[in-house]
């Protein structure tokens, strides 16, 4: 049996969280992509609508809703980088520079926090009333169609349960980083 005070077993759980931030930190990378392919979607979309309109005088049907619908991943996965940079608003920016046990102390307020918004969020993408998951917020976009795109509504609903999701691992990865002493000092910026 090994002790979590041990050398060894700290060791172990230190790897663990670092192991933890890499994969957080590879699914960033895949949403930071994601969110910039949906920006351009979204500017192509666009622009093809403005050029068809206005030089073509035959605007296209799908382009509006095309360019929503691109909007609502490109928000989703920045949003979730932003969490992941530490970009999102808070209230007491200094507070996140608080180490030791106080610092540990804060980052799990603040993970409750998260977690009281995240979690209902992700509970009703998947659950509706008792507990059916056809009547979840994804269960019923499975079985609607976009109204201009012949593409099943899930495709673009599926925006928020992954980026809720991203924000989980991202939270963990803060936290087992901050747990084991090892979150670097936040940049300090100027006021």
């Amino acid at each position: 049996r090994i002790s979590l005070s041990s050398p060894l077993s700290r060791a172990m759980i230190g790897k663990a969280a670092r192991g933890l931030d890499r994969v957080s930190a590879a699914l960033n990378t895949i949403a930071l992509w994601g969110a910039v392919l949906a920006v351009l979607v979204m500017v192509y979309a666009a622009g093809w609508q403005v050029i068809a309109r206005y030089l073509l005088s035959d605007p296209p049907i799908w382009t509006e809703e095309m360019a929503r619908r691109a909007m609502v991943w490109a928000g989703m996965l920045g949003a979730s980088a932003a969490f992941r940079a530490g970009a999102d608003p808070v209230l007491f920016p200094a507070m996140a520079a608080v180490r030791g046990a106080a610092g540990g102390a804060l980052a799990a307020i603040r993970a409750l926090g998260v977690l009281i918004f995240v979690v209902p969020v992700l509970w009703y993408c998947l659950f509706g009333p008792n507990m059916s998951l056809s009547r979840g917020f994804l269960g019923r976009s499975l079985g609607r169609s976009a109204e201009m795109l012949d593409i099943p509504m899930i495709w673009f609903t599926a925006a928020v349960p992954v980026a809720f999701a991203l924000i989980l691992v991202h939270l963990a990865a803060r936290l087992a980083l901050q747990m084991t002493g090892q979150l670097p000092a936040p940049a300090r910026t100027a006021p």
